[in-house]
Order: structure tokens, then sequence, then C-alpha cells
């Protein structure tokens, strides 16, 4: 049968999680739910007996109906992973294992165990192309079967062009090769060429490497480091205005470690999205709520660093502030599951269950500038989760397991039991 007269149907789910609503706790739960896609596109969404009655219609007209029994399972949207540095070489495990007990950074001087971004630069730069390319799919394979459809990844671990642009060629080859989607971000401005005065680097990236990125349509959006150390407010505006007259949207890491008006820029600039958030003025929040800009927390980065300052998602909800939550995957945070992140989120941080679904998926989505997929909406993209679970809430109660019984991307089944389909 022709295709075009194909439809899915996920019938009858105990919870159907739409993610429809206009404030940051609401999830659009349907008992007894069901989604119909065609095209790969969500066409309805509602309650099992109304979905019912279209593909009766549907069967009646001589389209061919698929379905899917979603009895006593959980039905949502794929998780949107809406930042992470996911390409990059090599491990700094050696240098994790030692600070869980010593966070003296000396002992690894005397130790001769290289850390930090430098540390990933050189194993990255180092790395042939295949092999970062190896390393990169296995990290993102692991990230789709833990429901992840849809992530930004970051280059920042070359630091010059050549490999800058080998890492966003990466991304874009892996995006091809792969079930989920991949959004590039140039993070160029991550730190600067070692041995390089930072006003040259600056002077680099905007005359050749933002006008190359953008040439050769390498990433979507601009993003730069604003902390004490690393790249000031002021420098930040120069990088990120360039990236925007070449078409690439501005974000910012900013606030993780002091605070030196990083998150005002994120407003003044209308930002997409203003990640990390750790030492921002309660003030400020709501400057990033009246210029719309969404507010990424890293909650996976607090536990892996064991943040001084662990940052508090309370006073940004409370005056309905859009947020995302995202891995932060990279060789500081190595972290590939959402579900783990939503975990940390309520306990750690005191997100309800409902707040943490919202940012992982529609909040995320809104981070990334992305209107077309994180909720269950007529005319989004059809991707889904289905949970071999009693209730939503066991995400973040049943912690240290994987509940997805299967993924659908853009409309089909493409992992199942465990299992890549396609």
């Amino acid at each position: 049968m022709d295709n075009s007269k194909k439809v899915l149907l996920i019938r009858n789910a105990r919870q159907l999680l739409t993610m429809e609503g206009d404030h940051n706790n609401d999830i659009g739960l349907i008992e007894g739910g069901s989604v119909l896609i065609r095209d790969g596109l969500i066409e309805a969404a509602g309650k099992a007996a109304e979905i019912d009655k279209l593909a009766e219609k549907l069967k009646a007209e001589g389209t061919e109906v698929e379905t899917i029994d979603a009895s006593r399972k959980v039905v949502l949207p794929g998780f949107i992973d809406c930042h992470t540095h996911v390409t990059f070489g090599g491990s700094r495990v050696a240098a994790y294992s030692i600070s869980v007990t010593d966070d003296n950074p000396e002992t690894l001087v005397k130790k001769g165990i290289p850390t930090g971004i430098y540390a990933s630069v050189n194993m990255t730069v180092n790395l042939p192309k295949e092999e970062l390319k190896a390393q990169t799919k296995r990290r993102l394979e692991n990230m789709f079967m833990n429901g992840t459809t849809t992530l930004e990844g970051k280059s920042g671990y070359g630091l010059t062009m050549e490999s800058e642009i080998r890492m966003l060629e990466v991304n874009r080859e892996l995006n091809a090769e792969l079930p989920l989607d991949i959004f590039s971000t140039f993070l160029g401005a991550h730190g600067w060429t070692e041995g390089m005065k930072k006003e040259d680097y600056i002077e680099l990236l905007c005359k050749e490497m933002i006008p190359r990125v953008a040439e050769e349509k390498l990433a979507g959006c601009n993003d730069i480091w604003c902390d004490e150390g690393h790249y000031t407010a002021k420098e930040c505006e120069t990088v990120l205005a360039a990236g925007r007259d070449y078409g690439l949207a501005p974000r910012i890491h900013t606030d993780a470690y002091s605070y030196i008006g990083g998150s005002d820029l994120a407003a003044d600039m209308h930002m997409l999205s203003a990640d990390h958030l750790n030492y921002t003025p309660v003030d400020v929040f709501q400057k990033l709520k009246d210029a719309d800009v969404t507010g990424v927390l890293l909650v996976g980065t607090d536990f892996a660093v064991n943040h001084a300052k662990q940052v508090n998602p309370r006073p940004m909800l409370e005056i309905g502030m859009d947020l995302g939550l995202a891995t932060n995957c990279c060789p500081g945070c190595w972290c590939e599951s959402m579900i783990f992140i939503l975990v940390l989120a309520c306990r750690q941080h005191g997100f309800t269950p409902e707040e943490a679904l919202r940012a992982a998926t529609k909040g995320a989505a809104k981070a990334m500038g992305l209107k077309d997929r994180g909720s269950l909406t007529p005319g989004k993209m059809a991707d889904l989760l289905i949970l071999d679970t009693d209730t939503y809430e066991d995400l973040i109660y049943k912690y240290g397991r994987n509940p997805i019984e299967t993924i659908i991307k853009k409309g089909k089944v493409a992992a199942q039991g465990g299992i890549l389909c396609i």
C-alpha cells in the first residue's frame, strides 16, 4: 500500500504526556490517551475513544492503520538534550577518579595528570577524524537508547580553525547516519588557542572562523563562555554579535562560577538561552524572562564537579521563566542519560517531576529555537517514547534503570526492546 495512505496509531496509553499548556509545570497529562501519526508528524493526540474514531474513519477511507498497543504504558515526547559537548576525544577518568576524594588541583599536578579544557583539546586535536567520529558515535547511540531524540552538539575542543571545523563536520556526518537529530553550535570561544593572545583569537573568531562556519552551514548557533578567567561580557558581545551578523543565533555559558554580566547580556541580546546560571542574581531572572530567554540548567555538572553553589531553579520557576534541562555531556560531565538528569533535577535541585519533564522536552526545544518538536501537538514531529512503567513519576523514583520500551523517531519505530531498528 502507498505509504502516504498509512498511519501509525499508538493506542490507549495508561498515561499520555502531551506537554501542552503554557506553564512550566504543564505536562498535558491524559489518562487513557492515544496518538495518531501520519507522514512523520502528529496528526492527533487525545482520549483513546476520540482517536479511535479518527482511526476508524481513516480505515473506511482506505488508509492502512498500524497499531501499537500502549496499554499499561506511559507515552511522552522524546527527550531533547539542549546542551552537550558530545564531540570530543579521549577521557579524563584519571583526574575525575582522584577528584572524588581529593579536590586539591596540586595533587593532579604532582601526579602529572592533565585536566580541564586544554587536556581535552589536546586529546581531541591529536585524534584522527575517523576515531573522533567513532568515539562520538558510541556516545550518541547510547544517548538515543536512553530516550534522547534530538540534541545540540557543540564544538569547542579544537580552538583552531582546522580542528573546530573538523568537530562540526563529524556532527554533520553523524546526523546523517544516526536516527537522532543533531543541531550543531559553534563554540570556538570555549577558550582560546594556547600561546595566542586572547584579543588576537577574538579577531580570528570574528573575521575568519565564524564566517567559514556560516559559509559551510556547519552550525546554527554561536556560543561563548562568560566567566572570570574566560571571556568578559564585553568580549562576549563582540563575538556573539559577529555570529549574529552571519546568521548564527547567540547562546551563552554564563554565571557558572561567577557573575560578571553574562546573563544581563543574554537578556539584552535576546539570546536563545543562558546556560548554567549558578551565580545569577535573582533580579536578573526577571530580565531573562521578559526577554524570552530560556534558562538551561546543567544539574549533571553540579553533581560531577560537586559544585560549591548548586543552581537553584525555584526562583526561576516561580516567576514563570522557561527552563531547559540537559546532560552537558562532556569530558568533565560524562553523562549520556537524560533520565539520570531528571533524577538529579528532582532530588538534588527541587524540581517537581512535572517541571523536570517539561524542561527536558518542550523547554529544551525552546532553548534550541525548535518549534517543530518537544510536545505531542498536531503538526509537530512525531518523536515519542513508550515507557514500560506504571507512571511517569517512576522516571525519578525507580532510578538506575531504563524503562524505555519503544522509541519512535519521525513517526517510525527506531528502537524497541533496547535494539536499534533503523
